[in-house]
């Protein structure tokens, strides 16, 4: 293929915004094959490893595992970024595509970046380790772990939660196997099946209540450590955007910079300056965003909203940052939003006024929280499929996604007639 044919760089707006970025085109094989050399030098010789979501809430527990180990590292090693915006045209200069959507963005998202290891530049002075994974690839990094630890290793999995016990039975049994001691700090929403059963595995689970905590928040009263002050509110701040609080404007520049940076240098500079970012920091930040507004406003001026049952569901497509897409669609109207995002995944938002987002993208392969949740559909059987969603804007996505809601809208309507029904009787009686 040629290559610039999948060059984001050489694209409109307007176009960018509707295509995937590079990676989606590269065979899993190579990521495989990448993750499992990148996986195997981060571990040997590790005193402790943690797989963890590479969102802001994940890499956030990094930063505080490295600093209860003593094993932060300095982030002078970044402080020296390269230009990012291309003088002239104002486009991003670099191929890191960052506004993909198989970066990380968060942990309930479908189209978070699958490749399980270590980010390009992590530098290997850490003993303690960090693999990425994501909901669906998590039992990967364990297996790893287990293939190039050493014996009686210490792991840490954070900000992930399986779907199946299945998925990590295997893994979690080579570990216990090697010897290695696992903790999970999560909060999602565990099914109490798969909780106990990961327990009864020997693993030490701390799951907390996802409308009060974030990961970082559950990891700092976990450790048996006396955290500084500015980590205390680094944890604070990422559960204002992992819980869409939004009370600080700290937490956007948490998030953009988690979601932009490598994970590497997110974690060593959160792990040494806490929420308040350094100027390096916030310098790449508001360069990365020039192009994030401009695609955020491409979706808007996409966005369709339905009526469905008592709800108004505001539903866009492209290449953007679902957050900031979702509030402009909430302050339009929406009690719920749908960003069906050109890798073929979506991300679902609530407000107060729909607080069932995991339900829908548990109907649609997918999964997370009441007021933010992710899923990918599988309605694509082969690139003929893609070339569908790809120039129809998701038309197909859309669909099984707002099925997902009128389902949901119809059980509502049922419930309410049998309430009535019974109201009546009773008042008959």
């Amino acid at each position: 293929m040629d290559e610039d044919l999948i060059d984001s760089d050489r694209l409109s707006l307007s176009r960018k915004s509707q295509l995937p970025g590079a990676g989606f085109f590269y065979p899993d094989t190579l990521d495989e094959e990448r993750a499992e050399e990148q996986a195997r030098e981060a571990v040997e010789g590790a005193e402790v490893v943690v797989v963890a979501d590479t969102d802001a809430d994940g890499l956030g527990c990094v930063a505080l595992i490295r600093e209860a180990y003593d094993a932060a590292v300095a982030a002078a090693n970044f402080e020296d970024p390269e230009p990012l915006l291309d003088e002239e045209s104002g486009a991003l200069a670099d191929e890191t595509d960052a506004l993909d959507p198989e970066t990380p963005t968060d942990e309930f998202d479908a189209d978070a970046d699958e490749t399980v290891g270590l980010a390009d530049d992590e530098p290997p002075t850490s003993s303690v380790a960090l693999l990425g994974a994501g909901p669906h690839n998590v039992e990967d990094a364990l297996e790893r772990v287990a293939a190039y630890a050493e014996p009686g290793v210490e792991v840490f999995v954070c900000d992930l939660c399986p779907d199946r016990f299945e998925y990590v039975e295997d893994a979690l049994t080579a570990l216990r196997e090697h010897d290695a001691t696992v903790r999970w700090f999560d909060h999602h929403q565990w099914d109490d099946a798969v909780a106990a059963q990961v327990r009864e595995a020997g693993v030490d689970l701390v799951v907390g209540d996802s409308d009060e905590e974030c990961t970082a928040d559950v990891t700092l009263r976990s450790l048996d450590y006396d955290f500084p002050d500015y980590l205390h509110e680094l944890a604070a701040v990422t559960r204002d955007h992992d819980l869409w609080l939004r009370e600080d404007p700290r937490s956007d520049d948490l998030a953009d910079y988690a979601y932009w940076t490598g994970a590497a240098e997110y974690v060593a500079v959160v792990g040494e300056y806490g929420a308040d970012l350094p100027d390096f920091a916030l310098e790449f930040v508001e360069e990365r965003r020039v192009e994030k507004e401009a695609l955020i406003e491409t979706a808007l001026d996409r966005a369709e909203f339905h009526e469905v049952g008592e709800w108004t569901v505001g539903v866009t497509y492209g290449r953007c940052s679902q957050n900031e897409v979702a509030e402009g669609m909430r302050e339009q109207g929406a009690d719920a939003s749908v960003i069906v995002k050109p890798a073929g995944s979506a991300s679902i938002r609530g407000t107060d006024a729909f607080e069932r987002c995991h339900e829908v993208a548990a109907q649609v392969n997918g999964g997370g929280h009441p007021k933010a949740a992710g899923c990918k559909p599988d309605i694509y059987d082969d690139m003929l499929d893609y070339a569908h969603h790809w120039t129809t804007q998701g038309s197909a996505a859309r669909r099984v996604i707002l099925a997902g809601f009128e389902r949901l809208a119809e059980e509502e309507a049922e419930a309410d007639d049998t309430d009535d029904e019974t109201d009546t009787e009773s008042a008959e009686e």
